[in-house]
Order: structure tokens, then sequence, then C-alpha cells
């Protein structure tokens, strides 16, 4: 693959994963509950629907950025990112998402469910997301309108000499 698919695949990839964050877990999550007719039961149920679909979406767009940078041979910089991108989205995907969705079904079942930190906990996580994702993004970007260094070996031309 070229370097220049590879890095926007790598760009494209971290900056429509931002917004999907911001457009899923900043703008509908809370607004969905804001609406005429809409229940806490029926909210809780959408958005159990709305966030499997998201993570899916996440897992692949993750990929994509582990796979680009591969290819690019990224710097420490973008690595580190991505490696916290990769160990939140772990955390989420293993640990609380099916924690969420366990409460979300004995919400929808009629039982209740006692109060947890596993929101808060969800969007602190989410928000570290957000702030990476612009960070590794923009460090990714910046990085790759760098002219890429000289192969070894390689003859540099000559600057030209204006008299």
């Amino acid at each position: 693959m070229s370097r220049a698919l590879l890095s926007l695949l790598l760009v494209a990839a971290l900056f429509l994963w931002a917004g999907l964050v911001v457009g899923i877990s900043f703008l509908e999550a809370p607004l969905k509950f804001t609406a005429p007719h809409i229940t806490t039961v029926l909210g809780v149920g959408i958005g159990r629907i709305v966030f499997a679909a998201l993570n899916k979406l996440e897992l692949g767009l993750c990929a994509v950025g582990l796979l680009s940078a591969a290819g690019l041979r990224a710097p420490a910089r973008v690595w580190w990112g991505l490696g916290v991108l990769s160990l939140i989205l772990l955390v989420q995907t293993v640990g609380l998402l099916p924690a969420l969705d366990a409460r979300a079904l004995a919400l929808q079942a009629g039982r209740e469910v006692a109060p947890t930190l596993l929101h808060p906990t969800y969007i602190g996580l989410e928000i570290t997301k957000l702030l990476t994702l612009l960070y590794t993004g923009s460090t990714a970007f910046y990085w790759l309108l760098q002219p890429a260094p000289a192969a070894v070996g390689a003859v540099q031309p000559r600057p030209a000499v204006f008299s």
C-alpha cells in the first residue's frame, strides 16, 4: 500500500473516530432523554443498540489506525496515543460495556438497579479517549506533513545556486 494511502487511512480513522465519539457519546446519548415521550427504559434500550454499534465501529477504526501506523513506521508519539486508545477501548469492550448492558437489561426487565460508578467511569474514559484521539490525529497529521527522510545512500539533489 502506498504511503499516501496509509497516511490518509491513519489520519481519517483517528478524526472519524473522534467525530463518532462526539456525536454519539456527547450529543446523542444525553439528548435522547430530553425528547418527548422517551422514557428512561426506552432511552436505555436505544443506548444499548447505539453503543454496541459504536463499539464495533471503534474496533474497526482502531485496527485501521494500528495497521496504518505499522505500515508507515510511525514515530513513538503516534504509537503512544494508539496504545492509550487501544487500552481504553479494551477496558470499555471487555469490562464496562458488558456490565452496563447487564444493568440496562435489568432496568428494562423492571428491576431496580443500584447506583454504581460504571457510567462516570465510562464518561471519564470517553473524555480521555476524545482528547487522545485529537492529540494522536493532530500528531500523526503534523508528522506526515514533514518531508520523508532520504533513503540511505540516495543521491541528494544539489541546491540551486542563484546569482
